[in-house]
């Protein structure tokens, strides 16, 4: 079997990161200007330069979701159900757990109570977003079952517009930090709804008119690299905000990371074991794993920067989710693609 590999823009998204990370901070702590005339482009606590790249973030991922495709959610119930328990049923509430005590117990000493929260905050967002982008590289490079990937990541992509936001609001209300309940309802609305809507409808429209070959072989090829793009500058900007942050607390970026690590290791055994004890077959057990595991950090990123704004906390800890998430990851497909042989084929 021939072995898969990343695009090298994926295989080395970490380092992209950081790099947009070191420009970032070098234009806040250089250029303070430059963070100060973006902030005056705002609308209702929403940052509109951040928006609009924000946007060219999801959009394109959204046309690739087929939710002709939940019609088949029956064929393979065992995945579908693991997926929905662990994404919405554990997976946000070991993400509170393990950040908290990390955070707020932990390394007390490290980080003052309130920064603590904030960074709390962060890790919430991306615990109550489960993947629905990424998901499809991890199961590619594993060998998942390519229908199922697409259905569990139709589901999960509806389950978000009802479930995220009073998920989100609970354990911030537990984690004792106050937003307005109509800002975050307007996040969702932004981010989730407005792109899920569009794309779901440009999909339809083209391949009714167009085919459905032309879609995926043309039209979706045009946008290959606008969502990676978006994502880099969105943190080159993001960083600009947080350069004074960044520089006063260096090595807060390592204790965020911490909890982060720990939970996606802890959800994709949690999903990965469940499937190998209830005999799913590998080619779905893979991507079952994979998307508890991996996070929708795009939508995390913007709900914190509208909510907490660009300068919070909050961005910063969604950020260094984005910094972890491909190590990590690549470090369980290799380990999904080691102990394929505890499952059972596919029939």
């Amino acid at each position: 079997m021939s072995e898969k590999r990343l695009g090298f823009f994926s295989k080395y998204l970490s380092l992209w990161v950081f790099l947009c990370i070191a420009l970032g901070v070098t234009i806040g702590w250089f250029l303070p200007g430059v963070p100060t005339f973006l902030g005056q482009f705002e609308y209702a606590k929403v940052s509109i330069p951040v928006a609009i790249l924000i946007w060219l973030m999801i959009y394109p991922m959204m046309l690739k979701v087929d939710f002709a495709s939940i019609k088949n959610a029956g064929k393979k119930p065992k995945g579908l159900i693991v997926t929905l328990a662990v994404n919405w049923l554990i997976k946000p509430f070991t993400m509170y757990a393990l950040a908290w005590l990390f955070l707020k117990v932990a390394f007390k000493a490290f980080i003052p109570s309130d920064l603590a929260t904030e960074y709390l905050a962060g890790a919430i967002l991306l615990g109550a977003a489960p993947c629905t982008a990424m998901v499809f590289v991890w199961s590619y490079l594993s060998d998942g079952d390519a229908g199922y990937t697409v259905v569990q990541v139709a589901v999960n992509d509806l389950v978000i517009l009802v479930a995220f936001t009073p998920i989100v609001a609970f354990l911030l209300g537990v984690s004792d930090v106050h937003v307005p309940l109509d800002t975050l309802i307007l996040s969702v609305v932004l981010f989730v709804v407005i792109p899920l809507s569009t794309g779901s409808l440009t999909r339809s429209r083209l391949i009714k008119h167009r085919g459905r070959e032309w879609f995926e072989g043309i039209f979706l090829k045009k946008f290959d690299g606008i969502t990676e793009a978006g994502l880099l500058l969105t943190l080159v900007i993001l960083f600009a905000f947080q350069g004074k942050t960044i520089l006063g607390n260096p090595l807060d970026i390592v204790l965020i990371a911490v909890p982060l690590v720990i939970q996606t290791y802890l959800i994709f055994a949690i999903g990965y074991g469940w499937c190998k004890a209830w005999k799913v077959p590998y080619e779905v057990a893979a991507p079952a794993g994979m998307i508890g595991a991996s996070n929708f950090f795009e939508l995390s990123v913007a709900v914190a920067i509208s909510l907490f704004g660009l300068s919070s906390g909050a961005a910063l800890a969604t950020t260094v989710g984005v910094l972890t998430e491909v190590p990590v990851m690549l470090s369980l497909v290799k380990i999904a693609n080691k102990t394929r042989y505890w499952f059972p084929k596919q029939a």
